[in-house]
């Protein structure tokens, strides 16, 4: 196979898999248990006590989801020895999501509207009442499980309430830990539409367009470096060209030189590539950004690149096949680590910590 036809297969592979850890979301129905604490509003003279809960949900796309859940919380009245304060209720709760890309954590606000039972055994009374719910999360991802972590307010709209008359409701705070397990396998994406085949033309007289003397994939009549060797990257205008991979997603944290989960896929797609194409060279090497010493930007991105070199050789990647790993500091960057008016460039700096594969044949 041709190199330019080999590289630009690793280039777009690599890129459709960047996509897709962006892009996509999983939209399997998953069940949740709850585990947290309710302080109940002072009025009702009750103790913070424990609160559980059970759901079902699903996300419906990236920023929304949807959960049917249940929970339950006995209250203990500050007099010793006075009877419980039973409380169940069952809500529809929506949450807007706010994904980043390269993130497994992504906070969220949640609204819920619900029903809420109230046994009360002092006052030997029992009903149900509206309930209503705000509050704010941070949820993080894996494959199967997802945790939310999630403070808020609970108004419980007991007008029959004996404790509090001259209100009809009750504001109780509450903090909760969840535990989502996925029902399922994820479904894959749908495989890219292949161009159709071009249709056969009709028998012309040879022209330069037609001829690739130097079998670089490139026509005679665009070719500008007709003499190229076997074996080197070649682009449109036939001439050698250096062909870097950069590893768009296996960035790292300020400072740290840890892969970070949402980088895996990326790196197992990369592993799939080099593995499918068993003639590929590439070098290991390691950026970072301005923010330090020379010395130990030079020292931090050495380490880097030998992650992911450890990570490649470590998966079925022949060492061979793989040079370095280099590190070279800050010496690259590919964006400003700083502003026209010398202030700091956050996102500049974030884009230079990164790692590339250079194809070396």
């Amino acid at each position: 196979m041709k190199k330019t036809l080999l590289c630009g297969a690793v280039l777009g592979a690599i890129c459709m898999a960047q996509t897709a850890v962006a892009q996509d979301f999983d939209d399997r129905w998953y069940f949740s248990g709850t585990v947290g604490l309710l302080e109940a509003d002072s009025a009702r003279n009750s103790d913070t006590e424990a609160l559980f809960g059970i759901g079902i949900g699903k996300r419906l796309n990236e920023r929304f989801s949807l959960d049917l859940e249940l929970d339950r919380s006995n209250l203990n009245r500050n007099s010793a020895g006075s009877p419980a304060w039973d409380l169940s209720a069952v809500s529809l709760a929506g949450r807007v999501h706010f994904p980043k890309e390269g993130r497994s954590w992504n906070p969220y606000l949640v609204g819920a509207m619900g029903v809420q039972s109230h046994d009360d055994e002092l006052y030997s009374r029992d009903g149900s009442n509206m309930l209503l719910r705000v509050g704010a999360g941070i949820q993080t991802d894996y494959d199967r499980v997802s945790i939310r972590t999630e403070i808020g307010n609970r108004w419980d709209f007991d007008e029959e309430s004996v404790i509090y008359p001259a209100s009809n409701k009750f504001s109780d705070f509450y903090a909760a830990i969840s535990l989502l397990v996925k029902i399922g396998d994820r479904a894959s994406a749908p495989a890219p539409a292949s161009a159709p085949a071009p249709m056969p033309s009709a028998a012309s007289q040879v022209s330069c367009s037609d001829l690739d003397d130097d079998g670089d994939g490139v026509n005679n009549c665009n070719d500008r470096c007709p003499n190229s060797q076997a074996g080197q990257a070649i682009g449109a205008d036939g001439c050698p060209v250096q062909l870097t991979i950069d590893l768009k997603g296996v960035n790292f944290d300020f400072d740290r030189d840890t892969l970070r989960p949402d980088a895996v896929a990326i790196l197992d797609e990369a592993v799939s590539i080099l593995q499918r194409y068993p003639q590929l060279r590439v070098e290991v090497a390691g950026h970072t950004d301005s923010k330090g010493t020379d010395a130990y930007n030079q020292d931090l991105s050495q380490r880097r690149s030998k992650v992911v070199y450890d990570y490649l050789s470590g998966h079925g990647i022949d060492a061979g096949r793989l040079a370095g790993p280099n590190g070279y500091g800050e010496s690259r960057p590919i964006a400003p680590n700083e502003n026209s008016d010398g202030s700091d460039n956050p996102d500049g700096r974030a884009k230079n910590r990164r790692t590339e594969l250079n194809v070396q044949n």
